[in-house]
């Protein structure tokens, strides 16, 4: 496809842009096949680059300009005369643009270019494909970490489990990599029959062990179990070799008990305790899908209101529920990790398709319990693992945010209400985490549109279908060069082998302030005053190390 022919006016000069904490600039809008470039007339050296991947509404006609009337300058405004028209640009990362353009025509052929060029669906025509910054070649391997060398460098692991490569053409289960630590005693063939006895494939695996006592923590999806109450003995066989000679195991099933016996009528359900009397079953309610975006949707909303009323803004941050979605997800993390650390069991976390909630789960629940995950490159080291590797939908998951006027189809923000959850951990534990705040703002920004081909596709089998590790650069490989690696370490961190307990009463839980108003004059001041502690503290650590 060539994007030229989705693109009728190219560039249009006596563009006035109007963006939240900088006064309005007149000069030349052009487009291209993946971005967005203005230019400042006064100054052709200042401009503004933004990738169209991460346009998630627009929004015309000078009606729009009076929700944003705190957000704008409006000093220019005597500068529109004639036919003209304006563009509300709104961001995926939530930052909101306003653009004047002169010529009506011109103004509904730009929006127009911008609606159709940031929603096309082709992975391979999509800008990470066309990135090539200087210096980097695309030889090199892509990615920071393997499941060999995870099941390498982790010391006791080889004595009971073993790598698998069960699935290594994907036939097994399409959202899990070609290599999976599964029990020594488990055989392949036995693999491939409790793949057919849970939804999508995805059968019980390693993703955690617990150095000190030996315990694990599995995932997977649910079993299909069905209103006939299926049995797969092989099933049985490997929940029974995770725990071996322990009393029992804890199953973490992240839906409610009533959602767990709904899903048998259609196919789905549970594990029930006269098949699997060593495995004690927890139920704890971790939305996703459609309830999530809604509350993400609700949040902005909320955050966008500008009639400075208390009571209002309360109400609307309590009826986002999206505080309270943290708290479930922290919360219920910490039982998996109670159930591990304190009490010496292993546990088997699921919810159905083992791609949302359970992913979530599993990596906050690592990142209470093992140091090694809260380095900065042991935390993109996780990320990889447990959200890339194991089969996160990115595609479908970070279509859309919060603005976009579309129907709702299979958007969800999983992975943000994961990193907001890290944050919680990073303000209440300032020296226990390696990484900045920076680092998890930057990551909320690249899951919805990158440079970087790590967050293209559903799964490992899409990403080698296309060829993404071969034509495209590995975002973790970027955070950890020298430069990038100063600006997300945390320069406060001190490493502990402690577990980090997070509270989560509702006094102990706070907005995340730099993601969800970052583009606020009152954020602004916030972030410049931490910027200078930051530094600070970085020129205090030289002087003591002199």
């Amino acid at each position: 496809m060539e994007f030229s022919e989705h693109i009728k006016t190219a560039n249009v000069e006596d563009v006035v842009l109007r963006q939240p904490l900088h006064p309005a600039r007149k000069g030349t809008l052009c487009i291209t096949g993946h971005h967005l470039l203005f230019s400042d007339k006064e100054d052709s050296s200042r401009q503004v680059l933004l990738l169209l991947r991460n346009i998630d509404a627009v929004e015309k006609s000078v009606e729009n300009l009076v929700g944003y009337s705190s957000l704008f300058s409006f000093a220019d405004h005597g500068e529109r005369s004639g036919s003209s028209g304006t563009i509300i640009v709104k961001c995926k990362d939530l930052h909101v643009l306003q653009i004047d353009i002169p010529g009506m025509e011109q103004c509904l052929n730009i929006a127009h270019s911008i609606e159709t060029l940031s929603n096309l669906n082709c992975v391979s025509e999509m800008y990470p494909f066309f990135y090539r910054p200087p210096n980097h070649s695309l030889d090199r391997q892509w990615g920071i970490s393997t499941p060999e060398q995870f099941f390498r460098e982790t010391e006791g692991l080889s004595f009971l489990w073993r790598l698998s490569a069960v699935n290594r053409d994907f036939s097994i289960c399409p959202s899990y990599p070609p290599l999976l630590i599964v029990p020594k005693d488990i055989d392949d063939e036995s693999l491939k029959k409790v793949s057919k006895f849970r939804q999508g494939g995805r059968f019980p695996v390693l993703c955690y062990y617990h150095r000190k006592n030996g315990m694990v923590i599995m995932r997977s999806s649910q079993p299909l179990i069905g209103a006939n109450k299926k049995r797969c003995r092989e099933d049985e066989c490997l929940l029974q070799a995770v725990i071996g000679s322990s009393d029992k195991g804890y199953i973490i099933d992240t839906r409610s008990g009533q959602q767990s016996q709904q899903a048998r009528m259609i196919g789905g359900g549970f594990e029930p305790k006269s098949c699997y009397s060593c495995w004690k079953r927890l139920h704890r309610n971790v939305e996703k899908g459609k309830t999530l975006q809604e509350s993400f949707i609700k949040l902005v909303e909320a955050c966008g209101d500008e009639s400075n009323n208390m009571d209002r803004w309360l109400s609307k941050l309590e009826n986002s529920k999206w505080l309270s979605h943290v708290q479930t997800a922290l919360s219920t993390a910490g039982l998996v990790a109670e159930c591990v650390e304190r009490d010496g069991h292993s546990v088997l976390v699921h919810g159905s398709e083992g791609t949302d909630s359970t992913l979530l789960i599993s990596t906050l629940a690592q990142l209470i319990m093992d140091p090694s995950c809260r380095s900065l490159e042991g935390f993109l080291c996780l990320l990889e693992r447990e959200w890339v590797q194991a089969g996160h939908p990115f595609q479908q998951r970070c279509f859309h945010s919060a603005y976009s006027h579309a129907r709702l189809q299979q958007e969800s923000p999983v992975f943000l209400l994961m990193l907001d959850c890290v944050w919680q951990l990073w303000r209440q534990f300032p020296l226990a985490l390696g990484f900045s705040e920076a680092l998890l703002l930057r990551l909320a920004t690249e899951a919805y549109a990158s440079n970087y081909g790590t967050f293209l596709c559903n799964s490992e089998l899409e990403r080698c279908a296309l060829q993404v590790k071969e034509n495209t650069y590995c975002l973790f490989q970027a955070l950890l060069k020298s430069v990038e690696r100063e600006i997300y370490t945390n320069p406060l961190y001190e490493s502990t082998d402690l577990a980090i307990w997070p509270s989560v009463h509702p006094q102990s839980l706070q907005l995340w302030r730099s993601f969800f108003l970052r583009w606020t004059p009152q954020n602004r001041h916030l972030e410049e005053a931490q910027e200078d502690i930051r530094n600070m503290i970085i020129e205090w650590g030289k002087l003591a190390r002199r």
